[in-house]
């Protein structure tokens, strides 16, 4: 929810603000506040910092949409989908970074026709390719009945399939399990030699998500430091992950608080159509949160999953560059690893794993407000 309360009208914007009641979102502190790989000052650059929480997508709990899965389906993700809601708003900030950029700025007035385009995808409808009812469904695939609720490596695995059937299919998701990033995989999975010359084949843009346990029942202080590196990257998604039982979506920080969306906000359903209406002008206003959350890092579910873009091949070569050189070479426990690719003793031992009938533990955790 936004800061200091769940009412959807705080999220709206006023045409008369009350300057006496200034919300305590960004401190006035002299340490750096990141977003998403971008560095402010909160003493000079309060404004900026909030026009660039604004400009990004906010997905919340909805109600009174199309029924999921027939007429007798669930007809709001109210008290299960805060997941799912996080998991669409890693991803609608992929396509938005991709198509219009990481410093785009929305404001309420904005008819880019790319934005709404993207905006659409997310919508709650069966049509949308991104929607609650399109990622509830695709869940069963992952053993989650549609009210279930997901762990951040569940969203994960779902947005992975979704992404291959979208009309676009503007971006490839790797899942990197086992706390190791792979690079021949994603080389693999990235490069296209569907190109007239083959000799410089196509990269598509890569969403890489890696789902990590940062502790057994909270957050180990000692995985901190990398926390706030990945945040620092460029190449910055954010994390999917919560307070326990609270699914959040985490775009920064600022000293040892994390700065989040939170999507425990229930809205009715709309369509945003091409702005034309009081109405859909109003759906879009319900996107964007005006101001963003904070609490202590050492408050994070330990249960997270680290996204990044690389929207070029010399992105994605940067990444994994700087993560050896600033979170496994500096960092006594480092967050992941990165291999160029699976050795044979470790492929062995992931199909006795599987053999044996074990399961990836990152993703135990269930998310949902109490």
């Amino acid at each position: 929810m936004c800061n200091a309360t769940r009412d959807i009208m705080d999220c709206m914007f006023e045409a008369v603000l009350d300057s006496t009641q200034d919300p305590d979102d960004i401190p006035q502190s002299t340490e750096p506040v990141w977003l998403l790989g971008k560095k402010y000052h909160a003493i000079n650059e309060l404004n900026t910092i909030r026009q660039d929480i604004v400009s990004k997508l906010w997905f919340t709990y909805r109600k009174d949409f199309v029924p999921i899965g027939g007429s007798d389906g669930k007809t709001s993700d109210k008290g299960w989908g805060c997941m799912l809601r996080c998991g669409q708003m890693v991803l609608g900030q992929a396509l938005m970074s991709i198509h219009l950029g990481r410093d785009w700025q929305w404001n309420p007035t904005t008819r880019d026709a790319t934005y709404l385009s993207i905006l659409k995808k997310f919508e709650d409808s069966r049509k949308a390719p991104f929607s609650i009812h399109q990622i509830a469904s695709m869940g069963i695939s992952e053993g989650k009945e549609v009210g279930q609720w997901f762990g951040p490596n569940t969203v994960a695995q779902v947005l992975k399939k979704l992404v291959k059937f979208d009309e676009g299919n503007d971006v490839a998701i790797h899942v990197a399990l086992d706390n190791v990033v792979i690079i021949s995989e994603i080389r693999d999975l990235c490069l296209s030699k569907e190109t007239a010359d083959v000799s410089t084949p196509h990269w598509k843009p890569l969403l890489l998500i890696v789902p990590l346990r940062l502790g057994l029942t909270q957050m180990n202080s000692i995985y901190l430091g990398g926390l706030k590196q990945c945040f620092q990257f460029k190449q910055s998604l954010g994390i999917i992950g919560g307070k326990p039982n609270s699914a959040l979506y985490f775009i920064g920080y600022v000293g040892n608080e994390v700065i989040y969306f939170d999507p425990h906000t229930t809205q009715k359903a709309g369509s945003v159509g091409n702005k034309d209406t009081s109405e859909e002008k109003d759906v879009d206003l319900s996107y964007h949160c005006k101001h963003a959350s904070r609490m202590s890092m050492l408050g994070m579910d330990p249960s997270v999953a680290v996204c990044f873009l690389c929207r070029s091949e010399a992105d994605f070569n940067d990444l994994c560059q700087n993560i050896k050189d600033q979170l496994i070479k500096t960092e006594s426990q480092p967050l992941f690893e990165v291999s160029f690719e699976r050795t044979e003793e470790w492929l062995s031992t992931v199909e006795e794993l599987n053999l044996s009938g074990l399961s990836d533990q990152s993703d135990q955790e269930e998310f949902e407000i109490l």
